[in-house]
């Protein structure tokens, strides 16, 4: 006989019955939801919450440029952002360094140097980042006075929406850089 046929038969209860059947449907529903946000940079139901320590200093702006062929990361992603700023202005970075949670180590293993000081053109890194994935942005400028650093990036605020935000020089700790390679190529750890 069928099992559902059975439990059906042996339930005397049609209350537990319907709810049974109705907890089952919510959690069939639920996972293929789940996993979506779980695997992608994707802000659960539009909220995405604030970088740390960070101001706004533009509102987001759509982007809608085509894609680079030399850019092969997710388009809309801060990954995609992050390595087409870097092809953008003359040193790009490897394709092959996945999410941005994993930057900073692979980084390290294709011999960058990775530490805690922003500077122009580096790789802002928080693998801390909501959402589990990490997030990666672009150093844009550095205030020679006060240390605060602006960084662009995209898919914070929304998938595809391009804003920068400025941290105060004391929020640098609590973030990974990653610089231009070493000149002798090897791993060094700088943490």
């Amino acid at each position: 006989m069928n099992a559902a046929l059975l439990l059906v038969l042996n339930y005397r209860s049609t209350k537990k019955l319907i709810i049974l059947v109705l907890a089952t449907l919510v959690v069939i529903v639920a996972l293929p939801v789940g996993m979506v946000f779980a695997f992608t940079d994707m802000p659960l139901l539009g909220w995405t919450a604030p970088l740390s320590g960070a101001t706004s200093s533009t509102p987001g702006i759509a982007f809608d440029e085509p894609a680079v062929a030399d850019d092969r990361y997710d388009y809309g992603y801060c990954t995609y952002w992050a390595a087409l700023r870097r092809i953008q202005t003359g040193d790009p970075i490897p394709n092959t360094w996945g999410d941005a949670i994993t930057w900073a180590t692979r980084a390290i293993f294709d011999g960058y140097k990775v530490d805690h000081t922003p500077t122009v053109g580096s790789i802002f890194q928080w693998p801390e980042a909501p959402g589990g994935l990490g997030h990666v942005a672009y150093v844009e400028k550095v205030d020679p006075n006060t240390g605060a650093w602006t960084i662009s990036e995209m898919n914070a605020v929304g998938w595809d929406v391009m804003d920068e935000r400025t941290y105060p020089a004391s929020q640098a700790i609590l973030y990974n850089f990653i610089h231009d390679k070493e000149a002798t190529g090897g791993i060094k750890l700088n943490f």
